[in-house]
C-alpha cells in the first residue's frame, strides 16, 4: 500500500483519483489544488506517490514537479492531465516524472501504471 498526495486543482477530480486510489488499495494521506500547495504538503507528509496535474493557478505542475525533484530526487510522481500538452508533458519527463496519463484516467491504466512504479 502506498501513501499517495493527489494534486489537482479540481476537487471532483481529486475525488475521482482519490477514490480509485482507495479502491487499489493505497492511502490517501493528503491532497492539494496547486503547486505552491502540493510543496507544501510534500514536505509534511512524505508520500510515496505524487499524482500531479499540469494546469493549475499559482503553481503549475511542472513547476510544482522541478521543486519537489530539487527537494527529494527519488520523489515518484505522475503526471495527470488533458490532452494537448505534450510539450509539457515531455518536460515532465526531462524533470524526473514517472509517467503520464492522460484525463480521464482510466482505472485500469491507473492499476497497471502503480504496479509499474511502486512495484
Amino acid at each position: 500500500m502506498a501513501r499517495v498526495l493527489i494534486v489537482d486543482d479540481a476537487a471532483f477530480m481529486r475525488a475521482i483519483i482519490g477514490s480509485m486510489m482507495k479502491d487499489l488499495g493505497h492511502e490517501v494521506v493528503g491532497e492539494a489544488a496547486n503547486g505552491l500547495e502540493a510543496l507544501q504538503k510534500y514536505a509534511l507528509l512524505k508520500p510515496d506517490l505524487v499524482t500531479l496535474d499540469i494546469t493549475m493557478p499559482e503553481m503549475d505542475g511542472v513547476e510544482a514537479l522541478r521543486n519537489i525533484m530539487m527537494q527529494d530526487s527519488s520523489a515518484k510522481v505522475l503526471m495527470c492531465s488533458a490532452m494537448g500538452q505534450q510539450g509539457m508533458v515531455i518536460e515532465a519527463i526531462k524533470l524526473g516524472a514517472k509517467d503520464f496519463l492522460v484525463k480521464p484516467v482510466q482505472k485500469e491504466r491507473m492499476h497497471s501504471t502503480l504496479q509499474r512504479l511502486l512495484g
